[in-house]
């Protein structure tokens, strides 16, 4: 199993930036594909990106495409989520997932292991 807790979240300016970071614990953290989610009041969770175990392969929501970018460190146990440009419509609670086989990495519910969540707002 494997324990993530987020961070990072805050306010800021639309424009700005932010950097949300997820560690994990335990030693497996490397055989984890991870992906961050997005939950805004009243709407469901969505895929926002994922990256596979070596970090070789990242992939992206069509709405934070080249504006976000997901990345891992597995010497640190800590998976990242640049955000830069960041619009209102950004707004929500950032949860990052974990799963040894999503199969369906866009899909929620093909994760099993979950952070608490790090809230982001973005004011315009």
């Amino acid at each position: 199993q494997v324990q993530l807790v987020e961070s990072g979240g805050g306010l800021v300016q639309a424009g700005g930036s932010l950097r949300l970071s997820c560690a994990a614990s335990g030693r497996t953290f490397s055989s984890y594909v991870m992906g961050w989610f997005r939950q805004a009041p009243g709407k469901e969770r969505d895929f926002v990106a994922a990256i596979t175990r070596s970090g070789a392969y990242t992939y992206y929501a069509d709405s934070v495409k080249g504006r976000f970018t997901i990345s891992r460190d597995n010497a640190k146990n800590t998976l990242y989520l640049q955000m830069n440009s960041l619009k209102p419509e950004d707004t929500a609670v950032y949860y990052c997932a974990g799963d040894l086989d999503p199969s369906n990495y866009l899909d929620p519910s093909r994760y099993g292991f979950w952070g608490q969540g790090t809230q982001v707002t973005v004011s315009s």
